[in-house]
């Protein structure tokens, strides 16, 4: 098969021949149809998260269908769509995951990380950690709900009721959970890169009730913010546009160190909090939910043997919405 390969971070992926892995027991081989890359695959892939799988297939919002199941699986047919997460298997046994926080296992490993991803024309997955895919959304729209949907679904699930909700970088993540948070009745204030027009025009259009620069004050005050920029100075920006009692949710799995600041910003019980990885449960709710709030990712689709280009675009700030890999026999109709 054909695959895009990590042999060393800080250095550009290369195009590999590769043999087809082989499904072990639980596990399901798919057949690659779209990954779309991830803001995480750029910290893997710049060294930004210690000790990955080398050499390393990234990707982890995968979208195929199964042409192999290993002994003792039984959730999915040969045939049938699923989607594959950034969670690629937990140890099942620990405190964390006996109480439903898998997602803080120890020991659990993740996909195109420790995991060989969706990089590829094939590849394998644990079938307990995959998803059905609903059959309203294309194969390029669905990549992106693997990750910028499940962590973005996740991060507002920490923002709880919040009606005034500002979200800190409008990428992937942002354009997916504010067409949910917009479905639901809240008001969204966006901010983006200094004059970064482009991208406010963008989260306009997907619901914002305002977009701005991030240094720039919101309106009103908000009840919570959802961060996606891996910025740690939008932290403090964050805390000093929230109202009593307000958090603001730390939603990327990476982020530049968050400066010192006053205590008074943390002041009157506002909350800061992380979002690490997914849950199952997760899952499972957010793809029940998506296609009732009529989810709709904005995508730019790259042939795979173009994943250095699409990196860098993201690296760069040059896309809107996510960007999606299709390996070379997905993409006649697509492009």
């Amino acid at each position: 098969m054909r695959a895009e390969l990590l042999r060393r971070v800080k250095e550009p992926l290369a195009a590999a021949e590769l043999p087809v892995p082989r499904p072990g027991r639980g596990e399901i081989l798919l057949k690659v149809h779209a990954c779309a890359v991830c803001r995480t695959d750029l910290h893997v892939v710049d060294g930004e998260l210690p000790d990955p799988k080398l050499p390393l297939i990234p990707g982890h919002e995968i979208i195929g269908t199964v042409v192999e199941r290993g002994d003792g699986v039984e959730r999915f047919t040969e045939g049938e769509r699923v989607g594959v997460p950034w969670l690629g298997r937990t140890c099942g046994v620990c405190d964390f995951c006996r109480c439903g926080r898998e997602n803080l296992c120890d020991r659990a490993l993740f996909t195109g990380y420790q995991r060989d991803g969706g990089y590829a024309e094939f590849t394998v997955a644990d079938a307990r950690y995959a998803f059905a895919i609903d059959p309203s959304y294309e194969d390029v729209e669905a990549a992106p709900l693997m990750c910028a949907g499940l962590i973005g679904y996740r991060s507002l699930k920490m923002a709880g009721d919040a009606q005034r909700l500002g979200i800190y970088g409008f990428g992937a993540a942002a354009h997916i959970i504010a067409q949910v948070a917009h479905w639901q009745g809240r008001r969204i204030f966006a901010f983006t890169r200094r004059g970064d027009r482009a991208a406010q025009d963008f989260a306009r259009r997907e619901g914002a009730h305002w977009a701005g620069d991030s240094t720039a004050p919101p309106p009103e005050p908000l009840d919570a913010a959802l961060i996606f920029a891996p910025v740690g100075a939008l932290v403090p920006l964050a805390l000093a546009a929230t109202r009593k009692g307000g958090i603001v949710v730390c939603g990327g799995i990476h982020m530049s160190d968050i400066p010192a600041f006053p205590y008074r910003l943390l002041w009157e019980e506002r909350v800061v909090r992380s979002v690490a990885n997914l849950t199952r449960r997760d899952g499972e709710e957010f793809l029940a939910l998506a296609p009732k709030a009529g989810v709709r990712a904005k995508t730019r689709i790259y042939p795979l043997e173009r994943a250095n280009e699409a990196l860098a675009d993201l690296r760069e700030g040059r896309l809107e919405g996510a960007a999606v890999l299709v390996p070379p026999d997905q993409v006649r109709g697509k492009l």
